[in-house]
């Protein structure tokens, strides 16, 4: 039956399938529709999801697979109102800004030679989570979207492959707080 079913099933790879059979649950997405599970494009509701954000996370790697993880937020105009997150442009494609930032350049510098990206939204108040993975390209005119984000110097521009809810169970449920608010303040 795995086999059935690895066959019709464009979500996986060749190391996850040989998990589910080294590690015991071969036969768990039996008993689910695995293929439903994933999207090869972004509903409505995950578009509303990940819009409403104020951060989410990136993963990239470079041509020797080498990893490196990101924070990405939300910037601010000069009276504190906030920028967008991310703006999903239709149910295949989605963009977010880049900021300047410390100019070490990891994830762009990787999405040069390996685009794949992994992005990671969640919301731990309600605990809820959504993964988009697929392939970014750098758009490195600062205007092609300066009416959403004025401060960007570039932006990265994501061809969904997969998005997908995920399991809530082990995500703590955290209130965000204003770094004004932050008991840590005096600290920094």
């Amino acid at each position: 039956m795995l086999d059935e079913l690895n066959n019709n099933n464009a979500s996986t790879h060749e190391g996850e399938r040989t998990a589910h059979k080294r590690f015991g649950v071969e036969d768990i997405w039996n008993k689910h529709d695995f293929n439903d599970m994933f999207r090869a494009s972004v509903s409505e509701g995950i578009a509303a999801f990940v819009e409403s954000l104020p951060f989410f996370f990136i993963a990239t790697a470079n041509q020797r697979g080498e990893c490196d993880c990101s924070f990405r937020g939300r910037e601010h105009d000069a009276s504190g109102r906030p920028y967008a997150l991310v703006k999903v442009l239709d149910a295949k494609t989605l963009i977010f800004p880049d900021y300047s930032g410390n100019n070490f350049f990891n994830s762009l510098g990787n999405i040069l030679v390996n685009g794949q990206i992994g992005m990671l939204f969640i919301d731990f108040e309600s605990r809820l989570r959504v993964r988009i993975n697929g392939r970014a390209n750098i758009i490195e005119d600062r205007h092609a979207h300066a009416e959403l984000w004025p401060l960007a110097q570039r932006y990265v521009q994501v061809t969904v492959e997969q998005a997908f809810r995920n399991c809530r169970s082990k995500i703590p449920r955290m209130k965000l707080i204003t770094p004004t608010d932050s008991v840590f303040q005096d600290e920094l």
